[in-house]
């Protein structure tokens, strides 16, 4: 069975849940989050950290107005300069800005161009394939010193279930989506497991330097930088850092050109400089609102609420709304550990959207007591005056108790057997409409 156009939509929106790469050890699977919310660095931000810990990245500065990208771009005083928008969209390089100004990467060796360009770009929303039609407002730019790439390979740290812990993956063949490397040719994806207790040993890097095509002092070089990986990795809490272009330039030099950084969540107690740096800014304020209760909420565009525990059964009631005719208006995660009050925020932060015309809740209690979610629902109808249909299917855990409390609280909640009926029920309350 295919998934919906919104269930597609919301897996994409979900990915960061996961560790996407599929070429690890033979058996080993994805390894599913439960962070509370998604930390969202940008580019610069990104490269700041790995500068501070002694990785090599281009010379950049950031800006916020045009004159300060002028100026920074004079101080760069750098043979080619690249200018690019700082949103966390992928695709800028072929974006459009509502300014009319085409690209959100551009190259020159003029100082004068970044200022004029810069112009056109903050302030200005910068719609890309991974954007909103209307694109996303663009508030700094990042001026780097353009390098030339003689060499690219790719390189990854990340946690991985099959090796108990974190695990070197490296290319010859970086700069070009890796997973269809390890498709076509295999051979060229080479794997170091770490002893995370041991940390990474010398031979260990020289090897992986090796593998990656790196020669004479570039070895070295290569070898160094990884160890600086993998000790960043471990100092900011990292699941996840995907070096790609892992890069040598003419002039002998082996440079991080871009990075991905995944953290765990569940860190931030003890990374909270990191986590104070989170860019919210491009997320819509319901998320901001919704992350503030420790839920998770995505906008789609139909008219049924969903309001469910965990993002694969998310991802299944959207599908099986659209299969019986209908659009999912959002989901909302509960997650597990919830409480009451959760409850009700969720239900006020659903009634908020004008286009929910049904509520469709869908939770199967395993950690989450669907007493809780019973009581939460009750207290919400009743002192939101909840205006909209209302369906509710639970299993699980005290579903018999929570089951008397919706039959015996007198308000107009309906109830589903399994999924199949509530979805057939939800969609057919909005037709009644």
């Amino acid at each position: 069975m295919m998934a919906s156009p919104a269930a597609a939509l919301a897996g994409r929106l979900l990915r960061d849940l996961a560790l996407r790469p599929r070429f690890l050890a033979p058996g080993s699977q994805a390894v599913q989050c439960t962070s509370r919310r998604w930390l969202n660095l940008q580019e610069y931000q990104s490269k700041k950290l790995m500068s501070d810990n002694g990785v090599r990245v281009q010379r950049f500065f950031v800006a916020s107005t045009a004159n300060e990208a002028l100026e920074a771009a004079k101080r760069l005083n750098a043979k080619e300069i690249v200018l690019k928008a700082q949103i966390l969209a992928g695709g800028r390089g072929k974006g459009v800005f509502n300014s009319g100004l085409k690209g959100g990467v551009h190259l020159t060796k003029d100082p004068k161009v970044v200022g004029q360009l810069a112009k056109q770009m903050i302030g200005y929303n910068l719609a890309t394939k991974q954007t909103p039609k209307e694109g996303v407002k663009v508030n700094k730019v990042m001026i780097a010193e353009a390098l030339d790439i003689s060499r690219e390979t790719y390189l990854a740290i990340l946690m991985d279930r099959a090796y108990n812990g974190p695990v070197l993956v490296g290319s010859p063949q970086g700069g070009v989506d890796i997973e269809e490397v390890a498709a076509s040719n295999p051979e060229l994806i080479f794997k170091e497991p770490i002893d995370i207790f041991e940390g990474i040993k010398d031979s260990q890097a020289q090897r992986m330097a090796e593998n990656l095509g790196f020669l004479g002092p570039l070895k070295n070089q290569a070898a160094d930088q990884i160890k600086k990986l993998y000790n960043l990795f471990l100092k900011i809490d990292a699941t996840q850092v995907e070096v790609n272009p892992f890069g040598e330039t003419p002039e002998g030099q082996v440079v991080c050109f871009d990075a991905k950084i995944n953290f765990d969540d569940n860190a931030e107690f003890r990374q909270k400089e990191i986590f104070a740096m989170d860019d919210k800014s491009e997320n819509e304020p319901i998320e901001n609102e919704a992350a503030r209760y420790d839920l998770k909420y995505i906008g789609l565009d139909g008219n049924i609420a969903c309001f469910v525990n965990g993002a694969g059964l998310a991802m299944a009631t959207c599908d099986i709304i659209f299969l019986n005719g209908g659009k999912p208006a959002n989901f909302l995660d509960l997650g597990g550990g919830v409480k009451e009050s959760q409850v009700y925020q969720a239900f006020k932060l659903l009634t908020s959207d004008p286009k929910v015309e049904a509520i469709l809740v869908n939770i199967f209690g395993g950690i989450v007591n669907c007493a809780i979610i019973a009581n939460g629902i009750t207290k919400a109808c009743r002192e939101l005056e909840l205006k909209v249909p209302l369906v509710v299917r639970l299993e699980g855990t005290n579903v018999q108790e929570a089951q008397n409390i919706l039959n015996n609280s007198g308000l107009p909640i309906t109830s589903a057997v399994d999924l199949e009926d509530a979805a057939k029920k939800a969609v057919a309350s909005v037709g009644k409409k």
